[in-house]
């Protein structure tokens, strides 16, 4: 967002000698000044003295007004277009406030202020490559315009050349080491670049420097995080809140931390804060079913979920959270149905297509429980335990072949997985492999001993007494 600096709103105004007053009592007396008229010179000046003075207070709309005055009085004044401009971008008036720079930049090519201006308004209505353009014609017309060139690096970020952006940032945080700005993006480039170790020094220069920005002191609680330094990460979300109260987001990472150790009840509260700025924040609502899912308080986590899925019907990870529920609650039909609709949403995620799977094995329906199971080891074939279910079911359903194989690849993926190896025994005993059966049934009961106490009901059509006490020896 761009601000007014000192080259362009004088803070002197000629013919006034007295004391400073009160701004408040100096503003109304120019806006006197203008409603008694007066030569053009001072009317212009008082304009941009209020301009000035309610851009800094935001107070744009205001701002607004006075300026519009201002290019009636100096319709052929660039500077008074860009004035105009850069309050319409804070206004979030993209096109308009690019209308007033193209203005002033017809009256006025050679001002590489006006290029950066309209560069920013254009990188805030993500015309990127456009406003990339802009920040190098700044450049080629003031080749030494630090702001030009921050600006620069800025948009090249987001145009992912981190590289080329990492470069103009540490050249300019080397010609001023006392830039916070720079100190910040190049923590932030850094972090981009997966560089979190320098990122994180980069915060803490920054937080040197300026450190009240509650940005700096959020954004470092991430890279914190992403180092596992989650303590430290919590002071660094509660300095964000101590100097900005109302930050949702430092509330919702809080409690992104606290879920992550365990404090289910820090992390409720912190989700409630959240909840409490940002009502209809639907990541807010979901994480929050998730930490009363964690305490089996399924009643007010499904409370969470059908929230958010009423804010956001395609958000299929709360169909999810509210399916899992369900199926913990034993009401399968429930479960089975919220699965369902989650993957209408996203077909990609292994994990649903496995819970799905164990609904409908829940509730008989094994021939679709088969087809799940089967998307869950395409989407993850390194996944043991749903090859283990997968061949478990079709040993089920006296598919016995295809039983065979994929309990092999359970047994492959984790030789230590005893009960894979207790249902392989199953399945060869079945397929009348008894040498075979007898030694995956040994391993299984290395491995777990108290499987030997399901032997006898599991085995008895397939192994006689004898055979019996001699596997047990």
């Amino acid at each position: 967002m761009s601000t007014y600096d000192h080259d362009n709103f004088e803070d002197d105004f000629e013919g006034d000698s007295s004391p400073r007053r009160d701004r408040n009592e100096e503003i109304e007396r120019f806006k006197e000044l203008l409603r008694r008229g007066g030569n053009g010179l001072k009317n212009i000046e008082a304009l941009e003295e209020i301009i000035s003075y309610y851009f800094e207070n935001e107070k744009y709309e205001e701002s607004l007004n006075f300026a519009s005055q201002l290019v009636e009085f100096a319709p052929y004044s660039s500077d008074a277009w860009m004035k105009k401009g850069m309050i319409l971008n804070n206004l979030f008036k993209y096109e308009e406030a690019l209308e007033c720079y193209n203005y002033a930049i017809s009256l006025n090519p050679n001002d590489s202020d006006l290029f950066i201006n309209r560069g920013i308004t254009l990188d805030n209505s993500n015309r990127n490559e456009e406003a990339l353009a802009d920040f190098e014609k700044a450049l080629i017309l003031n080749p030494a315009d630090t702001e030009a060139l921050l600006n620069k690096a800025v948009i090249l970020e987001k145009l992912e050349r981190f590289s080329e952006a990492f470069e103009i940032l540490t050249f300019l945080v080397k010609e001023n080491p006392e830039n916070a700005d720079v100190w910040f993006e190049l923590a932030f480039c850094n972090d981009l670049m997966d560089n979190i170790q320098e990122s994180l020094d980069c915060y803490n220069k920054h937080i040197d420097l300026e450190p009240y920005n509650f940005n700096a002191w959020y954004n470092k609680g991430i890279v914190l995080n992403r180092l596992g330094q989650l303590d430290q990460a919590l002071d660094s979300y509660d300095m964000a809140l101590a100097i900005k109260e109302n930050f949702p987001a430092a509330y919702y990472n809080k409690g992104n931390v606290f879920a992550l150790q365990g404090k289910l009840n820090e992390a409720i509260e912190c989700y409630k804060q959240t909840l409490q700025f940002e009502p209809k924040d639907v990541p807010a609502l979901h994480n929050l079913g998730n930490a009363y899912e964690d305490q089996e308080n399924f009643t007010e986590a499904i409370k969470c979920f059908t929230q958010a899925i009423k804010l956001d019907n395609t958000h299929y990870e709360s169909f999810f959270g509210r399916g899992s529920c369900y199926d913990a609650m034993e009401q399968y039909r429930k479960a089975l149905t919220d699965y369902n609709r989650a993957i209408e949403l996203y077909r990609e995620y292994p994990e649903l297509w496995y819970a799905k799977a164990d609904a409908e094995f829940n509730l008989e329906k094994f021939k679709e429980c088969l087809l799940s199971y089967k998307m869950v080891v395409q989407l993850d074939p390194n996944n043991y335990e749903a090859w283990f279910d997968y061949g478990d079911t079709l040993f089920v359903m006296e598919f016995n072949t295809e039983a065979l194989k994929a309990l092999h690849r359970s047994v492959e993926l984790n030789p230590t997985f005893a009960d894979a190896h207790y249902s392989l025994a199953k399945a060869q005993f079945s397929m009348e492999m008894k040498q075979e059966a007898i030694n995956s049934l040994k391993k299984s009961i290395q491995l777990n001993p108290e499987l030997e106490q399901k032997i006898e009901n599991d085995f008895k059509k397939f192994l006689s007494s004898k055979e019996f006490k001699s596997l047990l020896r």
